[in-house]
């Protein structure tokens, strides 16, 4: 049993190598979502007023959306939506040009079941606190006809609404009017044809955007309003990957999984594009998982086979030694 220390610090130097390079820590880093209410996080958005500050919100939930701090993973502020009628289906969030943060009430498991859906916006608070707000509420529909969506974007620069539908063989991109208006039916229209799609974000700037599905994400130039070039985007392995954002600053891209103390992860984004390979290089908008991922996993695997294979040859001598 002496040899068990030859072991033991082996295990110990397997289990620091495997778990690869520390994270950062601090804002925009990896974190996981410590509020127990928060079950079903469908959507992120990064706060333009408050650095650090992520908005979420649950699926099937109350009228409201909490301020989570990417430092701490706490959420330091629940903001109740007055004014507005009982979600159904709440499965995504953006804020827009004008300081305000859009919800995207766009759910329609059965595709077709409700003929209009809502989008409710409220201005970002300025201090973060428990608060109930006056929200508006915008009606929605499809010019052609109800669809089950889960992706809501607002351009950061025209302040325009898109909605991207999810749906494995005609997932389509939606533009709305270019101001919403709260006293008529909002009628948005299909511009472009994209994969199947539980979330989706604009570049701060406005040239990128990011589409994200199950198992994969792809990137688009976005020129004129419109869809330009794809590209494969990294993402990373999730339970039930529901939810991406750029970072304020956009330099990064954070994913988010639904569930309990779910993680948001971080992955930078490479050449000023979306964290992956060039635009217009192809590939298939619905591979699979990252090439980064792959390639960590083979380096985890790699250093399991050495790390193991020196622990026992010092635990053989070590029992040598002693016979």
């Amino acid at each position: 049993m002496r040899s068990l220390p030859y072991v033991t610090g082996a295990a110990a130097l397997l289990l620091l190598l495997a778990a690869g390079p520390a994270a950062a820590s601090g804002p925009d880093s990896d974190f996981t979502i410590e509020d127990p209410r928060i079950t079903e996080s469908s959507g992120l958005a990064a706060s333009r007023t408050h650095p650090g500050i992520y908005w979420t919100h649950n699926d099937q939930d109350e009228p409201r959306v909490f301020a989570v701090d990417s430092k701490t993973g706490e959420t330091v502020a629940t903001v109740t939506l007055q004014g507005v009628g009982t979600p159904r289906d709440m499965e995504a969030i953006s804020i827009g040009p004008d300081g305000k943060v859009y919800v995207g009430d766009i759910g329609d498991n059965k595709d077709g079941t409700w003929n209009h859906v809502w989008i409710y916006t409220f201005p970002e608070p300025k201090v973060l606190r428990d608060m109930s707000v006056q929200a508006t509420q915008y009606t929605v529909k499809y010019a052609d006809g109800p669809r089950n969506a889960e992706a809501l974007m607002v351009h950061p620069k025209t302040g325009r609404v898109y909605i991207a539908s999810k749906n494995e063989e005609n997932g389509g991109l939606y533009e709305g009017p270019a101001r919403l208006s709260s006293t008529a039916t909002n009628t948005f229209r299909r511009i472009g044809d994209v994969p199947w799609v539980t979330d989706g974000a604009f570049s701060p700037d406005g040239t990128r955007l990011v589409l994200r599905s199950y198992f994969s994400a792809r990137g688009y130039q976005w020129v004129n309003g419109r869809l330009g070039g794809d590209y494969r985007v990294k993402a990373p392995v999730q339970g039930q990957s529901e939810a991406v954002t750029y970072t304020a600053d956009g330099k990064a891209l954070m994913f988010g999984s639904e569930g309990e103390g779910s993680e948001v992860r971080r992955v930078s984004v490479e050449n000023g594009g979306g964290g992956g390979t060039s635009p217009s290089q192809g590939g298939n908008p619905s591979s699979g998982a990252s090439g980064e991922t792959g390639e960590r996993s083979s380096f985890t695997y790699g250093v399991i086979v050495l790390v193991g294979a020196i622990a026992l040859v010092l635990g053989v001598k070590r029992l040598l030694r002693r016979g």
